[in-house]
C-alpha cells in the first residue's frame, strides 16, 4: 500500500523530503533516516502508507494528555520507523526497525475499527507519526467527519510544512522533550541537532489552535541537570505561555540504556517544584502512579479538582463549563469529560507511550 508522498520536492535528480526537521535530500532507489520514505522514479514514496505495526485502545491519559477531552477511549497506532534514534527508547523493536512492513489497514478500516471499538478519538503514537504524516492525514480526515478527534504523540522535531499540513485534521498533540531538551543530550542520545525546530512546532501547532501539552523525560545521570530544565521551562512559559500542561516523566531502564536507574522520584518532585515556582498552571509527574502530583489542582484557590490513579481519573469536580467549583476560575480544559471516564478502562500501571 506504498503510496506518493505530499511533503517533499524535487532538487535536481534528487528528492528533499520536508516531513521532519532533518529535510533528508535522497536521491534515487535511496531512502530517508526514518526509514520509510523512499524514492522511486523521482519520486517520494510512503512505503508504510496503511502498514500498521503496533495498535490498541488506550486511555488518553496514556498520551499523556490531561487537558483534553478527560477520560476519553482513543485508538492508539504506529508504524515501523523513527526520524532519532532514541538510545533508550521503549518502542525500539518498530521505531528502530526501518522496515516497509506490518499490517495492512486502509485509513477507511482504521476509522471504522475506531467505532467499532466506541473510541472517542484516534491518536498516532508508539513511533513518531511525522514520518507516516500522509497516512495520518488520511486517517484523521475521514475521521474528523465521523465526529472523532484526533491526537499525536510526537518528538515535535517538525517543519513548517508538516504544521501545515496537520491543519486538517489535528485537534491535540503531546510533544516530547527528552533529557529537558539539553542540546548534547539530545545529540548524543537521539541524533537530533538540538531543541529549537521542537520548540518551534509546539509554538506553530498552539497558534493554530491545536491543543498542545508538553512532557519531559527525565534521565538519571545524563539527562536529569535541573538548571538545563530551568531554561527550557523558560523558553516554554515565554512561548506557549504558564497554562501549558507540563509532565516530568520517570525514566526506566531500557534498549541501550538498560543499565541506568529509574529516575529518583525526589528529582522529579524538584523539577515540578521548579515548575510551579516559575509559575507554570498545571504540573504532572508520570509513570508514578499514585502520586499526588498525578492529579490537577485548582491554580487560583489550589482545591483538588481531578484525582487520578496511573491512567484512571477517581474524581472529577471541574464543573461543565470548564471551572473550578470552589472559586470560579477558568480552567484549560479542552473538551468535557467522556462517556468513557468510568467504564471499560485499559489501565498500564507502569509506562506512557
Amino acid at each position: 500500500m506504498s503510496k506518493e508522498a505530499v511533503l517533499y520536492r524535487n532538487e535536481g535528480n534528487k528528492v528533499r523530503c520536508v516531513a521532519c526537521a532533518r529535510r533528508c535530500l535522497i536521491g534515487e532507489r535511496q531512502v530517508g533516516f526514518c526509514g520509510v520514505r523512499s524514492v522511486r522514479g523521482g519520486k517520494l514514496y510512503l512505503d508504510v502508507y496503511g502498514k500498521v505495526a503496533s495498535i490498541h485502545v488506550d486511555p488518553i491519559e496514556k498520551k499523556p494528555l490531561m487537558h483534553f477531552y478527560p477520560g476519553s477511549k482513543v485508538l492508539s497506532f504506529g508504524t515501523f520507523g523513527c526520524n532519532w534514534m532514541c538510545m533508550y527508547c521503549q518502542n525500539f523493536d518498530i521505531s528502530q526497525r526501518r522496515r516497509p512492513e506490518g499490517y495492512e489497514i486502509s485509513p477507511e478500516e482504521m476509522v471504522n475499527l475506531a467505532l467499532a471499538h466506541e473510541a472517542d478519538g484516534i491518536t498516532y503514537t508508539y513511533n513518531e507519526p511525522i514520518i507516516f504524516v500522509e497516512y495520518a492525514h488520511d486517517v484523521g480526515v475521514l475521521a474528523r467527519k465521523k465526529g472523532l478527534f484526533n491526537t499525536m504523540v510526537t518528538n515535535g522535531y517538525w517543519t513548517p510544512e508538516a504544521v501545515d499540513y496537520v491543519k486538517d485534521f489535528l485537534d491535540a498533540a503531546t510533544i516530547d522533550f527528552k533529557g529537558n531538551g539539553e542540546p548534547k543530550f539530545l545529540r548524543r542520545y537521539t541524533g537530533a541537532s538540538g531543541p529549537e525546530p521542537i520548540i518551534e512546532t509546539a509554538e506553530a501547532l498552539k497558534k493554530m489552535g491545536v491543543h498542545v501539552e508538553i512532557t519531559d523525560l527525565v534521565v538519571p545521570q545524563i539527562g536529569d541537570d535541573l538548571s538545563a530544565a530551568e531554561k527550557l521551562m523558560k523558553i516554554i512559559y515565554d512561548r506557549l505561555g504558564p497554562e501549558t500542561p507540563i509532565h516530568f516523566l520517570r525514566f526506566h531502564p531500557d534498549y541501550k540504556l538498560d543499565y541506568l536507574p529509574w529516575t529518583p522520584v525526589e528529582t522529579l518532585e524538584r523539577h515540578y517544584e521548579l515548575a510551579r515556582k516559575m509559575g507554570f498552571e498545571y504540573v504532572y509527574l508520570g509513570n508514578v502512579p499514585g502520586h499526588p502530583y498525578e492529579n490537577t489542582y485548582c491554580p487560583k484557590c489550589k482545591n483538588l479538582l481531578i484525582r487520578r490513579y496511573g491512567f484512571d481519573i477517581l474524581e472529577y469536580k471541574v464543573t461543565d463549563d470548564g471551572r473550578c467549583p470552589y472559586c470560579g476560575y477558568k480552567v484549560n480544559i479542552r473538551g468535557k469529560l467522556s462517556k468513557n471516564a468510568f467504564k471499560d478502562r485499559f489501565y498500564s500501571p507502569l509506562y506512557y507511550l
